[in-house]
């Protein structure tokens, strides 16, 4: 069961940056969180016994193995459930029940309270500044996300997709993250990679203008 505890601690954070890297080493582990490799072999050990983390053997290039670490289907346990199948119901009997533009009605409006609720924690006027608060929203969220910036912007990236098991029969539910982007950051806003398409990650170029015309608090 998601503990938000369990998450705020040394394994909880070693859980969550295994879900945004897929896999990763005891010393690329160590390098991130500022710890020695012995002491994240053991929070490693004890995530592996409960059974949370599993190890494999990975080359890289003309070196010997590394064991890199990723998770477990357990683990999924351990972040917010967003119950998939019983949403997918829902939208099923909406489509048919109501046909297909009673679907983009209710979608459009769940956009719209997605739009109030991170406008009203934002204050950033300028898009970096937005951007880098709505990132920690969706974190908040259990969204994991970041930003990459590049010469031609900013990037945010959705690590994992709450909705996952949703969109592959029901793809119009990415409107939702497609309204909050365009209404609480800038409206020109480009996906690059979707996880519903086979993506590692959902990738969104923004360009890093200075300032919104206008912002609600």
């Amino acid at each position: 069961m998601h503990d938000a505890r369990f998450l705020q601690s040394t394994r909880g954070r070693i859980v969550t940056e295994l879900r945004r890297r897929h896999s990763a080493s005891a010393v690329d582990l160590a390098d991130a969180f500022g710890l020695s490799a012995n002491a994240l072999r053991q929070q490693l050990l004890t995530l592996e016994r409960d059974g949370y983390v599993v190890e494999r053997s990975v080359r890289r290039g003309p070196t010997k193995p590394t064991l890199e670490y990723s998770l477990t289907e357990a683990a999924d346990s351990l972040f917010p459930q967003r119950y998939d199948k019983m949403l997918n119901a829902v939208l099923h009997e909406v489509r048919a029940e109501f046909g297909p533009q009673a679907l983009e009605t209710v979608l459009s409006k769940l956009g719209d309270r997605a739009v109030a609720k991170y406008r009203s924690k934002m204050t950033a006027t300028d898009t970096k500044g937005r951007v880098y608060e709505l990132a920690s929203l969706l974190r908040e969220d259990g969204v994991e996300a970041d930003v990459v910036e590049n010469a031609g912007g900013l990037e945010l990236r959705e690590h994992n997709c709450p909705f996952a098991q949703t969109v592959g029969e029901h793809p119009e539910v990415c409107s939702i993250i497609h309204n909050v982007l365009h209404e609480t950051v800038a409206q020109d806003v480009k996906q690059i990679e979707s996880i519903a398409t086979g993506g590692d990650a959902c990738r969104f170029e923004i360009a890093a203008a200075t300032k919104r015309s206008t912002v609600v608090p």
